[in-house]
């Protein structure tokens, strides 16, 4: 149990960065660059340990995967895609088109999603990626993910079936971001990449990024819980497990102003992950980066929140909504104990590609916006140029830009002498 002077500095210590893979993630992007589909084939075989014939999955394969999977998984992918759907249209941009200045909005035309394939499968991926670029009208979207010795996933297939996606590439980690940058003789070069990733795909979008446009650098996933002596034990113990299981680096936060709580939750914790199924993943992640902190009162527990600008927040505390517009660095803000942040990373409508490692300072989560790009329109009257001219001109002098103060001056010249 930490207090928030103790938490903070034992968690920047925790944070340094390990940098020692950059040249490794650095020598696969310029091979894939020089040598396209052959460099692909080699990672494939020296990574993934699967010798493929062909990068791409057959369009009927993708399309036939409905039938391989479950019907109750079948209706489930569809009921999350139509509320990811739904909700994405309704926060999208719209076009504005009144006055003589105005901005147009244009989907992007070619964008390729990284899902991820080595610890576990995630159609929820597809469904949270595809989705948003769909309503969005991107052209073309191309999926990749790790190949795996007996196929893709149907789930992960099926899933890029309901989503729309147009093509699926077999090629994980660095090597699949760079094909996306700079295209081979299978994969068409993209205009952006999003999704989540390890390591050696968040270092590769970074080290990409100007070549093609990403998303955000993601880190390990993680998830802040807000409590107090009403909250529920168990439920609170099982959210935690839940974000845990993601990754043995994912990270745990634990806020309360009720010392009692925080000992009761770490009482039952590690009994509880005995008994869950991926424990060795699980144990690694709480001793490692689990963090229970105890506050003095609400307005500390606000300042702790706000510097850890977490990925999830779960506020399960008795009046949550006290929290809102206080804390404002979250990438998706879960309230009430009927809100788990598992339901957003399914079926709430949000997608579940958020800002981890404190960039929801700046960031924000994946819309449909994000595949969307935009211009504004200048179209001036000559009333309208008149009466804003003479200002840009005395801006335009300060600045030492004679010739942009002539180009605005002569239309006011020629205009006087009409």
């Amino acid at each position: 149990m930490l207090s928030k002077s103790e938490f903070i500095s034992k968690f920047e210590e925790d944070r340094l960065v390990d940098e020692t893979q950059t040249e490794n993630v650095k020598q696969i992007i310029n091979d894939v660059k020089a040598n396209k589909d052959s460099a692909l084939f080699k990672y494939n075989e020296q990574f993934d340990n699967v010798k493929l014939d062909t990068l791409e999955v057959p369009y009927h394969d993708i399309k036939n995967s409905i039938n391989l999977i479950s019907d109750e998984l079948k209706n489930a992918l569809q009921i999350s895609h139509d509320q990811i759907k739904a909700f994405q249209q309704k926060i999208k941009h719209e076009n504005v088109t009144s006055g003589q200045t105005y901005q147009l909005y244009h989907p992007i035309e070619k964008v390729g999603i990284y899902v991820p394939g080595g610890k576990a499968s995630y159609p929820s991926t597809v469904l949270m990626t595809a989705t948003l670029a769909k309503v969005a009208n991107v052209e073309e979207i191309i999926v990749v993910t790790p190949p795996q010795k007996d196929g893709i996933n149907p789930s992960i297939l099926a899933a890029c079936y309901i989503a729309g996606v147009d093509r699926i590439f077999q090629v994980g980690g660095a090597q699949s971001i760079a094909a996306l940058a700079y295209g081979t003789e299978s994969i068409p070069k993209v205009d952006k990449i999003v999704g989540p990733g390890n390591q050696f795909v968040s270092l590769s979008k970074q080290l990409l990024y100007g070549v093609v446009g990403i998303d955000q650098i993601a880190g390990p996933s993680e998830i802040a819980l807000i409590a107090d002596e009403h909250s529920n034990v168990d439920y609170i113990i099982q959210d935690l497990l839940a974000q845990a299981e993601h990754d043995e680096q994912a990270r745990t936060f634990l806020i309360s102003t009720d010392k009692s709580f925080l000992t009761k939750v770490n009482q039952k914790l590690q009994q509880a992950i005995e008994s869950a199924p991926r424990k060795e993943i699980i144990s690694k992640s709480i001793n490692d980066f689990h963090y229970s902190i105890l506050t003095t009162d609400v307005n500390e527990t606000i300042e702790v929140t706000n510097y850890i600008a977490p990925e999830h927040l779960s506020i399960q505390t008795t009046e949550p909504s006290i929290y809102l517009g206080k804390i404002k660095y979250v990438g998706a803000m879960f309230l009430g104990q009927y809100s788990p942040e598992a339901i957003g990373d399914y079926s709430a409508g949000p997608s579940h590609v958020l800002p981890t490692d404190q960039t929801a300072r700046f960031s924000n989560g994946l819309t449909v916006n994000d595949f969307l790009t935009s211009h504004s329109v200048i179209h001036l009257d000559e009333h309208a140029f008149q009466q804003i001219a003479p200002s840009a001109i005395e801006i335009a002098n300060e600045e030492g830009l004679y010739q942009h103060k002539q180009s605005l001056e002569i239309r006011l010249s020629n205009n006087k002498e009409s």
